[in-house]
């Protein structure tokens, strides 16, 4: 690829370097020089800035076309519409909701919603229901994704630019997503994922610039771009949980920043490190913890209300919200109440009768034959609480027991020990009065320091298929938690009428509520694990094994199914295998002390997306392999780049420059490539837009792998 008067020329050990800063061997070293004039006329046109804006501009445009048409079309509620359409309605009817993604699209998703007249009473409740019967404003409300998804593109075209690849280069990574059906199906509807890619490129692009500013350290516009990407960074982060890699991402570039800075060799001293150190951590960690824990303070301000999100949360955190059912209801405990326990997480009532449990079970284990304990799903015989000694089930006048074979009761008091439990209120302090509904709490036996314990599998018909009243040997299990949900009838003099009179919203601080959440967003998307008809690995993305089935109308024979543009995909896997094996055997050309690549030329390479790949989820990795493709694209139709690109300082010592220059050849094959994927494009609309609706044999022919499981399919003869 390189001419001998290329290679690098080593320095011997020991020669002189400079102390200033401003010296750089990533962007400044030997190279050829160029004079501009000499790179053929269609470089020369396409480089000038008019050039430039105009096929951004064209690029720009067609994305808003492509994003736009037909936008109201399905006006029906498609996939997860279903969650994140109703998120926008809580947020305007400022009810409580919980989920696992932190709130920042969903805000937005609902000031969207609100703008264009959105009252929030569609509940959003089931894929198919239609927008049009309802009344709702859904076009403008995906207005907003299919903005932001437009905007995407001249992102990408301005990230290639600014790392030094020609005009036609840069159109090409931004045409890869242009005209990719995935991309375009995700930004027309009411989803996360346009925003959060929009705002990861705007974090890739203002790093950029930030980095090209090094020679200008600590200037305004250094200042400016350093806290643009930490602001741009919290917004990723903000937009959908995956986000947070975006930080991880920019974390590894800022820490091989500053251990280059760190390098001795470069004359720095330990004081220039800590300034570079400092500013970095004020604008990439400070800052952009600033914005995220903003979002949730407006989460916390708008969302005043009780909604379907407080039984997600703790008694005190649900106390600080209007009408809700624990704050209104909530009433002391005292001895002798008679009261109905509920178990927290499976919502069934501590329950007996007079039946027995069978002798022997059906896998062979010998019972005691006690008085059966469930929970039972109506609203059944109430329990007597003696507080936190005994308790008595009124009807059979039983007292709750357990031993070592399973939880029953006994009706007479020869085991008064086993009949003794201890009550555990959950975040409990000494001295705090136990209530009904807001007191959750574990009821731990005494002797056994088993917790009282049910989970959702039914028992057989002999105990009415009713759940199983257990002791969990884990004594702080969570899901062992109960509470009261009602007092029947107290032996105090208070009016319970009275108790029932509703009270002001307690106050909860915000830190408080912020780490609550945190903690518990973490510990569901962990849990979430359940199988989904759609799912598939990671490994299988980039080959477009499977998509995702969004909407399907059986009358029309319309869907809309997620799946990639086949072309642009496997451009990108096609060229980052090339980019490996590029790499590859330029580590061993150096091994063998052959510069193969000359080292300007190999930083570009490096530092162009191969940091991007860290970001593993489904748009984003394509987005990131798009601009990757494109820098190996340049790699292979050009001997130069455009180099240096970084802007030179007072005391930089400038060294030659080149130009890239791509010919007539780099504009056939983008055009070429554009033309085809176009096509490609237009081939699988009908499953992007869910229109025109399709026979049984065009479906089969919009297949182009077997694993595609389109709906509407005709069965093969």
């Amino acid at each position: 690829m390189a001419s001998p008067g290329k290679i690098r020329n080593r320095k011997p050990l020991g020669a002189s370097r400079s102390d200033s800063y401003d010296q750089d061997d990533e962007d400044h070293v030997n190279a050829v020089y160029q004079r501009p004039t000499a790179r053929s006329a269609f470089e020369q046109a396409l480089d000038t800035p008019k050039a430039s804006a105009a096929i951004v501009g064209i690029l720009t445009a067609l994305a808003f076309a492509l994003r736009f048409y037909k936008i109201n079309h399905p006006d029906q509620v498609v996939f997860d519409e279903v969650h994140f359409g109703k998120f926008a309605s809580y947020y305007i009817l400022r009810q409580y909701y919980f989920d696992v993604h932190p709130p920042f699209a969903k805000l937005l998703f609902g000031l969207a919603g609100w703008f264009v007249g959105f009252d929030g009473h569609f509940s959003f409740d089931n894929i198919g229901d239609s927008y049009t019967e309802n009344h709702v404003p859904y076009v403008g409300m995906r207005a907003l994704p299919a903005i932001l998804g437009s905007l995407t593109i001249p992102v990408v075209y301005a990230t290639m630019k600014e790392t030094g690849h020609s005009t036609i280069v840069a159109a090409f990574s931004a045409c890869i997503v242009l005209f990719d059906n995935a991309h375009v199906a995700q930004s027309r509807l009411i989803l996360l994922d346009a925003t959060l890619i929009f705002f990861m490129s705007l974090t890739i692009y203002s790093y950029i610039r930030f980095r090209k500013l090094r020679y200008w350290e600590f200037s305004v516009e250094w200042w400016s771009w350093l806290i643009a990407t930490g602001f741009f960074m919290a917004c990723a982060w903000g937009s959908k949980v995956n986000g947070i890699l975006t930080v991880f991402t920019i974390g590894v570039a800022v820490l091989i920043d500053l251990w280059d800075i760190l390098d001795i060799k470069k004359g720095h001293t330990l004081e220039h490190f800590w300034k570079h150190f400092l500013a970095r951590a004020l604008g990439l960690i400070v800052v952009p913890f600033i914005i995220y824990l903003s979002f949730f303070y407006v989460h916390f301000a708008v969302l005043t209300y009780s909604g379907p999100g407080d039984s997600f949360m703790s008694p005190t955190f649900q106390e600080t919200l209007i009408g809700n059912e624990l704050l209104m209801h909530s009433q002391e405990l005292r001895y002798y109440d008679v009261v109905t326990l509920k178990h927290r997480d499976t919502k069934v009532f501590l329950h007996s009768h007079p039946e027995r449990y069978p002798l022997q079970y059906e896998d062979g284990r010998i019972s005691s034959q006690g008085q059966q304990v469930t929970g039972y799903a109506g609203r059944g015989r109430v329990v007597q609480h003696e507080d936190v000694i005994q308790l008595l089930h009124v009807n059979t006048q039983t007292l709750l027991l357990t031993h070592d074979f399973t939880t029953w009761p006994k009706d007479d008091h020869s085991r008064h020990n086993d009949t003794l439990f201890y009550l555990d209120l959950i975040d409990g302090n000494a001295g705090d009065t136990w209530k009904s509904k807001s007191g959750h709490f574990r009821l731990v036996h005494i002797p056994t320091k088993v917790s009282m314990w049910t989970h959702a599998k039914q028992l057989p018909d002999w105990a009415f298929k009713q759940q199983e009243i257990n002791g969990n040997k884990n004594s702080v299990e969570k899901s062992a938690t109960w509470y009261v949900d009602e007092i029947v009838s107290t032996d105090s003099n208070l009016d319970l009428a009275e108790i029932n009179t509703p009270k002001e919203p307690k106050k909860l601080g915000f830190f408080r509520k912020f780490v609550e959440l945190q903690l518990l967003m973490l510990q569901h998307n962990a849990g979430l694990t359940a199988s989904h008809p759609y799912a598939s690995s990671p490994i299988n993305w980039p080959f477009l094994i499977s998509g995702i089935s969004f909407w399907t109308e059986n009358d029309t024979q319309k869907q809309i199914y997620l799946i990639g543009n086949a072309v642009g995909w496997a451009t990108c896997v096609i060229l980052i295998a090339i980019y490996v094996g590029i790499i590859s055997a330029d580590i061993v050309a150096r091994r063998r002390d052959i510069e193969a690549i000359p080292e300007h030329i190999r930083n570009r390479l490096w530092n162009s997306a191969g940091r991007q790949l860290f970001i593993h989820h489904y748009l984003p990795s394509h987005l990131a392999s798009a601009l990757l493709a494109g820098s190996v694209l340049g790699f292979i139709l050009s001997d130069t780049i455009n180099f240096p690109i970084s802007v030179a300082g007072r005391r930089t010592h400038m060294r030659p420059s080149e130009y890239a220059d791509l010919g007539t050849k780099g504009p056939i094959v983008v055009g070429v490539f554009a033309a085809i994927m176009f096509a490609m494009f237009v081939f699988i609309a009908p499953l992007t837009y869910g229109t025109p609706g399709l026979d049984g044999d065009a479906v089969n022919s919009k297949r182009l792998l077997s694993s595609w499981t389109l709906h509407f399919a005709a069965k093969n003869t």
